[in-house]
């Protein structure tokens, strides 16, 4: 889960961006996305050998 602590006196336009961030490297907005419709064993193959290449990439 994502926590953000806001400041006092921070803005609320820096509380949200770094709280965007957090949630990108996390990658929640991608397990959502991708939960969010049926995925056919032929897309899950290649969304398994794109993130394979990727990590092989590193």
């Amino acid at each position: 889960m994502t926590q953000v602590t806001v400041g006092q006196n921070e803005a609320i336009e820096s509380v949200l961006r770094r709280f965007k961030r957090q949630v990108s490297k996390a990658g929640i907005l991608t397990d959502v996305k991708r939960l969010r419709h049926f995925e056919t064993p032929q897309e899950k193959r290649k969304r398994k050998e794109v993130a394979r290449r990727k990590k092989q990439w590193r």
